[in-house]
């Protein structure tokens, strides 16, 4: 018995799209939508940071739970190929070099 088809997907980028790099990525939550609030963290010193939030995004809880899955399953790809990811900065080293 043959699968049936997905419909085929078209991606089309706005004119109003942009690609960034950031940082920093800090999350709101309420009961109808997670806020994803990304930015780039500039660190002058060692007791003084700055943020600079660039662009928000709203997802619906059920595409921050398909995000999650997706982020996992990339980072898993990630780590298998380039060994584990670590989050904390070495004792002793600051951000600033």
């Amino acid at each position: 018995m043959a699968q049936p088809q997905g419909p085929k997907i078209q991606l089309i980028n706005t004119a109003e799209y942009r690609e960034n790099y950031a940082n920093s990525v800090q999350i709101r939550v309420n009961l109808w939508d997670f806020f994803l609030m990304f930015g780039r963290v500039n660190q002058t010193a060692a007791d003084a940071v700055t943020i600079h939030n660039f662009q928000g995004v709203y997802v619906s809880p059920q595409q921050a739970k398909a995000l999650l899955n997706l982020l996992q399953q990339n980072v898993q790809q990630y780590e298998a190929a380039f060994g584990e990811i670590v989050l904390e900065p070495t004792a002793g080293k600051s951000l600033v070099q």
